[in-house]
Formats: structure tokens, sequence, C-alpha cells
């Protein structure tokens, strides 16, 4: 079953901070189209409906193309993704390499490598995901990605505050997203008790009902990334949708909607389970993150939308 759809009148907002990092400046209003989003990201469950029912295979199932990865060797290029693994204690956080390991055979089947599942955590998000791998799941879903506009939007809630939920990162001490808890990257001691991803709809939704848009997984958009924000009226709304297409995806289809381009960077959303403020303080709506299209790691997921 397709995630339920909130439906947002859309509007006039101020998109972006000055107060964090500087790839989320400029401020500036953008105006979006009225949309239906997802009230929740995809999860494990769906996504393994989409695969039973178009044979479809993840980039990180898949070989390497040496085209595209020059100087790799051929040992090295096998399917697999990256897997967060914690240290043994403190390291130097400009060093993302410590933290971060290549698996063989990590997929969204198995999100921490072989021997992993996800049997027991269907209603979680899916991880794992390439960027066109959510692209052809919203195809096939006939829904698009949203725009980073659109998401920025639908994570604020009606809210202009730093967090969706007000100006600091609790509310009355309780915990208002899946982010980390502890010091990173060696001791988390868990959101509500889940160390890693936590079931959809574990926290409070925001103004407008959505869960999970902070926290928990990060989330593909539409946009590729620039350093900073693009000028108002450099993507209109619904804009990535025609990018995507709106075809649908048969019975038997194993492969992505486009190749994955490792060279172009897609523009992230809403921080996740690993963001710690000492680290990645980006479990806000105005947050961003750059990632390359080929990429697939334990904690990027996705969910869709609808133009109305």
């Amino acid at each position: 079953m397709l995630t339920e759809l909130i439906e947002l009148p859309g509007g006039a907002f101020e998109m972006g901070s000055t107060a964090f990092y500087p790839e989320e400046t400029p401020v500036h209003t953008a105006v979006v189209g009225a949309l239906a989003v997802e009230r929740h990201p995809v999860t494990n469950a769906q996504f393994a409906r989409f695969v039973e029912e178009t044979g479809y295979v993840t980039v990180a199932e898949r070989p390497l193309d040496p085209a595209s990865y020059p100087g790799v060797t051929e040992a090295d290029l096998v399917p697999g993704a990256l897997v967060f693994r914690p240290t043994d204690g403190p390291v130097d956080l400009r060093d993302w390499r410590r933290w971060w390991d290549w698996a063989p055979g990590a997929s969204w089947r198995h999100p921490n490598g072989c021997g992993s599942t996800v049997e027991d955590r269907l209603d979680h998000p899916v991880v794992q995901i390439s960027y066109p791998d959510a692209t052809a799941y919203a195809r096939w879903a006939g829904r698009r990605l949203p725009t980073e506009p659109e998401w920025e939007y639908a994570a604020r809630g009606g809210a202009a505050t730093t967090y969706a939920w007000g100006e600091r990162a609790t509310v009355d001490g309780e915990l208002m997203a899946n982010t980390w808890q502890g010091r990173f990257p060696y001791r988390n001691e868990g959101a509500h008790g889940w160390v890693g991803t936590s079931p959809v709809g574990e926290f409070a939704p925001n103004g407008f009902g959505l869960v999970d848009m902070i926290g928990n997984v990060w989330e593909w958009t539409s946009t590729r990334y620039t350093m900073r924000h693009r000028r108002a009226g450099a993507e209109r709304p619904g804009q990535g949708h025609r990018r995507a297409g709106m075809g649908v995806l048969e019975k038997g289809c194993c492969t992505p909607t486009h190749e994955p381009d490792p060279s172009v960077n897609q523009t992230l959303k809403g921080g996740s389970h690993l963001c710690a403020p000492e680290y990645c303080h980006r479990y806000r709506p105005a947050a961003r993150s750059s990632q390359s299209q080929d990429s697939s790691t334990t904690h990027i997921g996705f969910r869709c939308v609808v133009d109305l």
C-alpha cells in the first residue's frame, strides 16, 4: 500500500538560514504550488512490494561500471554500499572515512552488509537507496520526488522557527526527532531507544501532520546541489517532476530510471539518525547536504509527492 498523502496548499515562505552553515544562504522568499506529500518516508515493506512487482534491481545490487570509477581495481567493482560503523572512541571529525565503510553485499535488503536483514524493520524507512532508485519507485507509484523548496516548505509545517517545532532542539525535555544521542561517532544511547533508524511515526508530526521530515533518514530531492541557494525562480514548483517523468515501471523492469552519474550531486534534506550537534547540526528544515547520485548509505531514504 502506498503512503497516505497529505494535501498542502502551497504558498510563499522564507527559505534558508544564516545561523548555521553557509550553504543554507541566502535566505530568500520561495514559492511552491499546491501539492500532496507522503505522510512518512517510504518503508522497507513498501519498497519490497515495488521490487516484487517490477523486478527492480537497485544500484547497490549492481556491479560498478569501470568507466564511471577510473582507478578502482576490478576486485573492488562489486555490488555494495556504504555502512556506518561506530568507532571505538573519539576520532578526528574531519575524516568521515573513520566511520564509513564500503561493505560488499550491502543493499536495501541487507542495509548493514551481508547477514543483516530488514525482516524485523519492515516499518522503518528503506535505506541504501540511490537517487535513480528513488526516482524509479516514484515513477512506479505515479508520484515524484519533491524539489528542495517543496521539501523545506513541507518540513517547516507552517512554522518559521529554527526547528520545525520551535527554537530549541527539544520541547519540555522531549526529543522531537531521531538524531544521535551521545558522543559522535562512538557512543549513541539511542533516540526513544532506537539506535539507527526508527519506525516511521515514532516521533511527533509537524504542523502539517507529516512525520520524520526531520531526523531518521536523509531524503532525496530532485534539486541538483549548489554551494548556495539558487535565486528565487530558478526552479519552478514541479520542475523535478518533469525531469523524473511519469512513466510506469512494468513487471520485469530491472534498470534504474537513468544511470547514476557519480559526478552529479543531488540535494538531501532533513538530517538523519547520525546527526549530532558537534558534527552535523542539520536536523532542521533549512539544512541541506550534497550527495552523488550513485550513493547508497545506511542513512539515506526518500518520500514522494504529487502535484495538485
